[in-house]
């Protein structure tokens, strides 16, 4: 594989993907405004297929918004998304889940008076086809699809681990298990992209450890992965590729070694000039 290095030009252009590799979703030229506040300008950026990607950069810098532009949250004023080559623009959010594209958020949003198991049989909402008449007439093909149905929402719970805790309501679970829920949810609606929004933010040392294996785990199951994570030890640990944002705007992207050397995001958001990075509490302020 060919060694992937910044772009010359960061403002312009996605990843250097390579003959091996697949471009799964590519940004291109997207822009959002928000009144007289562009949130989004111009921003390009290639996912490739198989990989952890992260997007960086301070509060306020785009992250999220971009995460709701290709979701279908948000329209943009102008550019293109295209997930396996189709035009996500125009898309409903639902539509945008059917096609394979998933997501959390940074705000749990969980049914918090159904079980986990409920939970994660929500999720498959978008990929179910039988009807008020066939689920009350109990048809074969609509017993059918309720057992594939839970077969999918056992693989997902045992796949975060929280299996044993199928019957449990969300509303008691701990913080971490309640993270992970979400992220088992997601998987129900069966994604090739799984977009994460701060999975780690309110995770203990031990819990963000786990996380990182379980988003690896899901990587190697397959499953795309972009990510937005304060935590650089997360950022750098597990990406394969990191974007950085600052002012609706890409100031650079490349391998976690490149972005953690790039003199600019050093001193603009990582660290020192020096190359030391702040301390967890001082760093919140850059990233």
């Amino acid at each position: 594989m060919a060694e992937q290095t910044l772009d010359d030009n960061p403002q312009r252009g996605g990843r250097q993907v390579t003959e091996q590799q697949q471009v799964l979703l590519k940004l291109d030229n997207l822009t959002k405004n928000f009144g007289g506040l562009r949130a989004v300008d111009e921003f390009d950026l290639e996912i490739a297929s198989g990989s952890i990607t992260s997007l960086i950069g301070p509060n306020g810098a785009g992250k999220t918004t971009v995460f709701n532009l290709i979701t279908g949250i948000y329209r943009p004023e102008s550019g293109s998304i295209r997930f396996n080559g189709l035009e996500l623009i125009g898309k409903q959010p639902h539509e945008v889940a059917k096609v394979g594209v998933a997501r959390t958020f940074q705000t749990l949003r969980l049914f918090e008076n159904l079980t986990c198991f409920e939970n994660v049989l929500s999720g498959q909402h978008c990929r179910t086809c039988s009807g008020v008449i066939s689920s009350i007439l109990g048809t074969s093909a609509q017993r059918r699809e309720e057992e594939e149905v839970r077969t999918e929402a056992e693989r997902c719970l045992k796949l975060v681990d929280m299996w044993d805790l199928r019957d449990e309501l969300a509303k008691n679970l701990p913080y971490g298990y309640r993270r992970r829920l979400e992220i088992a949810r997601a998987l129900a609606t069966q994604p090739h992209l799984l977009i994460l929004d701060e999975p780690a933010g309110g995770l203990n040392e031990r819990e963000t450890a786990e996380l990182m294996d379980l988003i690896q785990e899901i990587r190697d199951s397959g499953i795309t992965i972009l990510l937005i994570e304060h935590d650089m030890q997360v950022v750098m640990g597990i990406s394969d590729w990191v974007a950085v944002m600052d002012n609706g705007r890409k100031i650079a992207e490349g391998t976690p070694y490149d972005v953690q050397h790039n003199p600019s995001v050093i001193e603009a958001y990582l660290g020192t000039e020096n190359g030391d990075f702040y301390t967890e509490s001082e760093r919140e302020d850059y990233v």
